[in-house]
């Protein structure tokens, strides 16, 4: 699928994998968190994650003590997986490579209002990207768990935030499901996913699929 940039309202973007290149810090902290329960454990923890790129981190530990963790093996509880995974995440976070060509594309799209939807922790998300200087540019707002992406997407429409026709730009199932729910185009990003046999899953659907953001960007501007 083909289509201009400036017809859009607004832009809805997903924050790791896509803005940032952080999917392998988070990974790598749902494994330690979990390692107390075992190996076996915190590498099935890393599978359920994933597997299921962008819901958030309440979910997917919550999901792990119910399901993963295995019983009668002591270990932390859901506070204690959350605080250790966000100690890990925060460091990780701010040394990370931002996508390259994000300025330019903020630029480009001057008259469109910018915002975040992610799985990430809100009051987190908020702190890193005023840390890193890109909080001016997202003017719709940064938003993250403990709500659902799926939530947050719905409930920014509803109050006029997010502007129709609009764009969500992702780099997992999820992301897909969330703006098709929600009748949002989509952009794929593939360069830091970690949506394994994504090409099968986007076969059937009509959209645009880029390695990253810069290849979106120069695209639309026919450089090199």
């Amino acid at each position: 699928m083909s289509f201009d940039f400036f017809r859009y309202k607004s832009i809805v973007f997903d924050c790791d994998g896509v803005l940032l290149d952080s999917n392998r810090i988070k990974t790598d902290a749902f494994y330690n968190a979990t390692l107390p329960y075992g190996e076996k454990a915190a590498a099935a923890m890393v599978d359920y994650h994933v597997r299921n790129g962008g819901i958030s981190r309440y979910r997917k530990f919550a999901y792990f003590l119910e399901h993963l963790a295995p019983a009668g093996v002591p270990g932390p509880d859901l506070e204690a997986l959350l605080a250790a995974y966000a100690t890990e995440v925060k460091t990780g976070l701010l040394a990370c490579e931002v996508a390259e060509g994000l300025e330019a594309f903020r630029e480009h799209t001057g008259g469109t209002r910018w915002m975040v939807a992610s799985g990430g922790d809100q009051a987190e998300l908020r702190q890193l990207f005023e840390a890193r200087g890109l909080m001016g540019w997202f003017d719709g707002g940064i938003f993250g768990s403990p709500d659902a992406k799926e939530e947050i997407v719905r409930r920014e429409l509803a109050n006029g935030n997010i502007r129709m026709p609009a764009l969500f730009i992702g780099d997992s199932r999820y992301d897909h499901q969330v703006a098709q729910a929600n009748g949002l185009d989509f952009v794929f990003l593939s360069r830091w996913s970690e949506f394994e046999r994504w090409e099968d899953y986007f076969a059937a659907h009509d959209i645009t699929i880029k390695s990253t953001m810069k290849d979106l960007f120069t695209q639309e501007e026919g450089c090199n």
